[in-house]
């Protein structure tokens, strides 16, 4: 059953569509208790966005001008309080996220201070990549600060159990759900080998704070002088970060899951990235050859998993529009495949699973 959010008040501008009844009833007990003490208009009230999650955001007005966020989040189905921690974490570097203003721990609803409307997705120029420089520059530093000076001591690590659990969601929601493949006892040793290679390759890299999803999706660009102009970067979605491989983020900042770069303006960010990072003192590789080997390879992980992902938002969830961009991410996992030696098996299966023929077994670049 749906049921729209009603307050007594002035009319609502939008409606919020519930199917929980009592979390609907939830939601306006504490809207209105927070009413006062944050100077909210609660009859302008209205979606500002979903995400693959169940958490939902809405954007709310005060009667003082300011714009917020209200965070619904289920705690049965999210770590709020994880939310709460990362943020603090995060806050403490210097790098700018959400505050949080009130947080409803027991049913799952936070105050958020309003980051913007638009992300970098929204905001790059698509068909001139370098015009997008200024934006890049702006993350990268904003990275290697949170890389720098982020507390780990609480997060969890990010491990050989922890990559297996990602690695599987692909035979197990990509292959068996989605396309109804059951791979043969030649083909699951090729999978079983390729992922302890991808595993064994991954955790060679030191450990910093790992965002796990650190891309324009996530991030909200301010400018905040017009005649010089400088950026701010807002951070979102961090709440499932973990202790991990320092390769992780330039990966998934690089490699996005919603937009695909030429390979010269990731190669461009990238070596701005190691540069940077080397400076800093960071526990990057000397050579660039081998971090970059070690940023494809971790980004090979990454899409494995995203893959299954998407296949399970669609199956398991019922969010299609994810499935759109598996492509992208077949092409990711193809090309690094083809890239490396000890991929090629992987190479030669994914073609197999896909029904691309004439699998070439030219190999270009560090081998």
């Amino acid at each position: 059953m749906t049921t729209n959010f009603q307050i007594p008040s002035a009319p609502l501008q939008s409606t919020i569509e519930w199917s929980d009844l009592s979390r609907k009833s939830f939601f306006e007990n504490w809207l209105l208790e927070v009413q006062n003490k944050k100077n909210l208009l609660v009859q302008n009230i209205a979606l500002a966005s979903a995400d693959a999650s169940f958490r939902r955001y809405f954007r709310i007005q005060t009667s003082l001008g300011q714009s917020l966020i209200v965070m619904d989040a289920p705690p049965e189905k999210e770590n709020n309080a994880k939310f709460v921690e990362v943020s603090h974490i995060l806050a403490k570097t210097g790098v700018l996220v959400p505050e949080i203003l009130d947080w409803d721990e027991q049913n799952g609803f936070l105050l958020l201070s309003d980051l913007g409307q638009s992300t970098l997705l929204d905001c790059i120029d698509k068909e001139n990549p370098y015009n997008n420089l200024l934006y890049f520059k702006k993350a990268v530093s904003d990275l290697i600060k949170i890389q720098l000076n982020a507390s780990i001591q609480t997060l969890a690590t990010f491990d050989d159990n922890f990559i297996a659990r990602e690695l599987n969601l692909f035979p197990e929601w990509y292959l068996k759900a989605n396309k109804g493949i059951t791979l043969d006892n030649n083909q699951q040793e090729t999978l079983d080998k390729t992922f302890k290679l991808i595993a064994a390759n991954n955790l060679a890299s030191a450990q910093t704070f790992m965002h796990r999803d650190y891309m324009p999706r996530n991030l909200m660009p301010r400018v905040q002088n017009l005649d010089k102009p400088e950026i701010q970067m807002g951070i979102l979605d961090f709440q499932d970060a973990v202790k991990g491989p320092i390769t992780y983020d330039i990966a998934s900042l690089m490699k996005d899951a919603f937009w695909s770069w030429e390979e010269d303006f990731v190669l461009e960010v990238t070596v701005r990235y190691w540069e940077q990072a080397r400076a800093a003192g960071l526990p990057v590789a000397d050579d660039f050859g081998d971090f970059y080997r070690s940023v494809e390879w971790m980004g090979l992980q990454r899409h494995l998993k995203i893959v299954g992902i998407f296949s399970r938002l669609t199956i398991r969830d019922g969010k299609s529009k994810y499935l759109a961009d598996v492509p992208r991410f077949i092409h990711y996992i193809r090309g690094t495949a083809l890239r490396y030696r000890e991929l090629f098996p992987l190479a030669r299966l994914i073609d197999k699973i896909e029904g691309f023929e004439n699998l070439s077994g030219f190999a270009y670049g560090r081998v």
